[in-house]
């Protein structure tokens, strides 16, 4: 059975008209899914289908899919969007799902706006390196490109320029972005690719420390875990929303 989203829609948001798909319970609690460099929404389709009970936002990043090409690709633009989408649609209690920089922009706004946030998934989060020195690399352009090689082949559906530029800046040490991981205490699952990803291990270990309420879980398929492992994500994910589901409530809540 084909999975179908339930609506499918834009909303302007900063002045720039971003793309989404929404299914689910309209009452559930609110998952929001952001995908990576390259993708779009639709690459939550298969996991979309195993969220029952929840209501189900993803997607389009700037320069991606149904989204605007504003031709502006800060790596703050991608945080902007997303809290004026979470305020647009007033979601609160929301559980955050990224994948690479869609991890990166769920992070930004979880810190910016604390209280609409329920909990965090970051799948192999693009965290840039934290210092230049040269034993620590950054993230491998190559990599990057041979882990969306299979949707390069289908269709280039998304502006070039946002690629070149969000890995340029996500290659360049940023001590500023380790220093703000205290600030977010949401519960957090990271997810890692393992040693074939693009993503360090080492430096998702080190984001997970730096992060109050995070645990490192490792599936090791490479950078696009979700498409490559797709039972195995959907099972670590749900269980994590099961557990923040029962932390959130007020029986499971202590003071």
């Amino acid at each position: 059975m084909v999975f179908e989203w339930s609506a499918v829609g834009t909303v302007v948001i900063n002045g720039v008209r971003l793309g989404y798909r929404e299914a689910g319970d309209p009452s559930g609690r609110p998952v929001v899914l952001l995908h990576g460099c390259g993708s779009s929404s639709r690459t939550w389709d298969r996991f979309a289908a195993r969220l029952e009970g929840h209501r189900v936002l993803a997607v389009d990043l700037r320069g991606h899919a149904t989204s605007a090409r504003p031709g502006s690709y800060a790596l703050t633009s991608l945080g902007d969007d997303l809290v004026g989408l979470l305020e647009a649609f007033d979601l609160r209690g929301t559980v955050l799902v990224g994948h690479s920089v869609g991890a990166y922009a769920a992070l930004d706004a979880a810190r910016r706006v604390a209280d609409r946030i329920a909990g965090l998934v970051l799948e192999d989060l693009a965290a840039p390196p934290r210092t230049s020195q040269p034993s620590v690399r950054g993230i491998n352009p190559w990599q990057v490109l041979t882990a969306v090689f299979g949707i390069l082949t289908v269709r280039q559906d998304y502006d070039l320029r946002a690629m070149a530029a969000l890995l340029r800046q996500l290659s360049r040490p940023d001590a500023a972005w380790w220093s703000r991981l205290g600030h977010v205490e949401h519960p957090t699952l990271v997810l890692s690719g393992g040693p074939t990803s693009c993503i360090p291990p080492r430096r998702l270990a080190e984001a997970t420390l730096a992060l109050p309420g995070a645990r490192l879980a490792t599936i090791p398929v490479g950078h696009r875990v979700h498409s490559l492992a797709p039972e195995r994500f959907a099972t670590e994910v749900l269980a994590f929303l099961n557990q923040a589901a029962v932390a959130s409530s007020p029986a499971g809540v202590s003071r």
